[in-house]
């Protein structure tokens, strides 16, 4: 048996007879002559059937059986990779006989309308060579967040997503029957990679997090993947802001050097960014906003998500990057664990990144000293005897130096660099108020 060649490697055995296997992606007939393509992990390569015996063995055969083809191969700029294959011989390793659902060998409806359609065909519809290009996009994208924080000195954990309580307060939890007691499914991992900061100064996590919203938007879902960062010894907030921004500077960048083909078939908008993103308050932006547009957001606490594309596309154009920090929010919308801003205790020492109309992270400065925490939480109406304040506690009260970190959106990140018009788009298998399958 000759040795398995793959697609991207073809067009380097011209005047060769080679053997590749892979899956059935497309069959047609023109002329006397049967055309196929078969696809594997790199590609798609074309075979010309010729011989009556070997096009026997695709009756009845649909798209996604498993063959085996081994055939001359020949120079075709026309072809995929620019050769195909002659004289071929057939090996059928899987038979499938049932009819797709879907036509992968065309490209899939991502209009809002079309969406229930093609999540209810994923896993067939996945097979498709662009779909398939969206998430090899976002393995890329954290490979490269992976290799920022490694070599800035980040230690990766992995904590519990099973917790006691919704701890940090607020209802819109997932409960769970935890052994006969009551569990939540975690929201995020703020308790414990504040935690860490006490053993390793530096250390993120990219895992899932559950939020129990009742939101059917563009931007929400019920099963998130999030980058969480916390890094101590800061010496001030923008240090943390300035790590963020370096990171997403890198990430963007490589991801359009890497993936530049598959981006431009994606119609992903071109990246304008530079290494160091505009800041603006969020008074600032809301003064911008309102005499731009005449609609009045100044008593707002955040930013509505109209602001936050208008002040995307004002930076785009104005600044020459179109991701931006909006900083000092106000006090009335901090966590109990932020830092209130010294300089201004009307704000706090938080940030957001926006990318592309769409906020992807949030940057605070937490509150390090132990007797400052437990009179925030006081103040929040939050019990620090509560036994779910226990362990989070004691990291402060044995020592933790300033830090800082932020929860950073992947799917959001991948929604925005490839341009993408729904976050659940770029999720494998999305879960919202209404799926819950595949």
């Amino acid at each position: 048996m000759k040795a398995r060649i793959l697609s991207n490697e073809v067009k380097d055995h011209i005047g060769k007879t080679i053997q590749i296997e892979g899956w059935l992606h497309k069959k047609r007939i023109l002329g006397g002559l049967t055309f196929i393509n078969v696809r594997d992990r790199r590609g798609l390569v074309q075979v010309v059937i010729q011989d009556k015996n070997e096009v026997e063995k695709l009756r009845g055969l649909q798209i996604g059986t498993v063959l085996a083809v081994e055939g001359l191969v020949k120079d075709e700029p026309r072809a995929p990779g620019g050769a195909e294959l002659h004289e071929a011989k057939l090996t059928v390793i899987v038979s499938v006989e049932a009819e797709p659902p879907i036509e992968i060998d065309k490209p899939l409806s991502h209009k809002s309308e079309n969406l229930d359609t093609l999540f209810e065909n994923r896993v067939i519809g996945l097979r498709n060579i662009q779909e398939g290009k969206i998430f090899k996009i976002r393995a890329g994208l954290l490979r490269s967040i992976r290799e920022f924080l490694d070599k800035n000195e980040f230690v990766e954990i992995n904590t519990p997503k099973i917790l006691a309580g919704a701890t940090e307060g607020g209802a819109e939890v997932f409960k769970v029957d935890y052994f006969g007691k009551e569990a939540v499914l975690a929201q995020s991992p703020q308790f414990y990679k504040q935690i860490m900061v006490g053993v390793f100064e530096r250390v993120f996590e990219i895992a899932p997090a559950y939020r129990a919203e009742l939101s059917a938007t563009t931007r929400h879902v019920s099963e998130v993947t999030m980058l969480d960062i916390e890094m101590g010894f800061i010496k001030d907030h923008e240090e943390v802001l300035d790590t963020v921004q370096d990171m997403t500077y890198h990430v963007l960048i490589k991801a359009y050097e890497q993936f530049a083909g598959e981006l431009k078939s994606l119609n992903a908008p071109e990246l304008v960014l530079k290494e160091k993103f505009p800041r603006y308050s969020v008074a600032q932006v809301h003064e911008m906003y309102t005499k731009a547009t005449g609609k009045d957001t100044t008593k707002e606490k955040d930013l509505i998500p109209d602001e936050e594309k208008w002040l995307c596309d004002y930076t785009k154009k104005n600044d020459g990057c179109e991701a931006v920090f909006v900083t000092h929010f106000p006090v009335e919308a901090m966590k109990f664990y932020h830092m209130v801003n010294s300089e201004d205790p009307s704000t706090v020492m938080w940030a957001d990144l926006l990318f592309r109309g769409l906020e992807i992270a949030t940057c605070p400065q937490r509150e390090h000293s132990y007797e400052k925490l437990i009179e925030q939480m006081k103040k929040a109406g939050l019990d620090p005897e509560h036994p779910g304040y226990k362990y989070y506690l004691q990291a402060f009260k044995h020592g933790l130096p300033a830090h800082g970190g932020c929860g950073f959106g992947i799917d959001r990140l991948v929604e925005k660099t490839i341009g993408l018009g729904n976050v659940k788009e770029a999720i494998l298998f999305p879960r919202d108020i209404n799926r819950l399958t595949p």
